[in-house]
């Protein structure tokens, strides 16, 4: 016989739990930390995926190493005009934009 589990949420019940629900300020603040962390890892992928190190992506776009991994762990915001440099000129890659309300 099975034994049921009750403590099993969702991802959307453990989000409202421990940040409140959609559009509270306590909420706002965790979906836009998290935006900035998938940024950040999404970047480290992408230079992994192209063999570079943080080094060499530095080199390649005219900033510092520290600032690659600033933006690669999340600790640092990041312009834009500095994010279309490392995708495009580091990277080789393009951004692809999509909003969501």
């Amino acid at each position: 016989m099975k034994a049921e589990n009750k403590k099993i949420t969702s991802i959307a019940q453990h989000l409202d739990d421990q940040y409140g629900k959609s559009g509270t300020e306590t909420r706002e603040k965790y979906e836009e930390e998290y935006e900035s962390f998938e940024l950040g890892v999404l970047i480290q992928d992408m230079r992994k995926a192209r063999g570079l190190t943080p080094e060499q992506l530095a080199l390649k776009c005219g900033t510092t190493t520290n600032y690659i991994s600033k933006i690669e762990n999340n600790a640092s915001d990041i312009r834009l005009s500095t994010l279309m440099r490392i995708i495009r000129q580091g990277l080789g890659g393009h951004i692809k934009l999509s909003l969501t309300a």
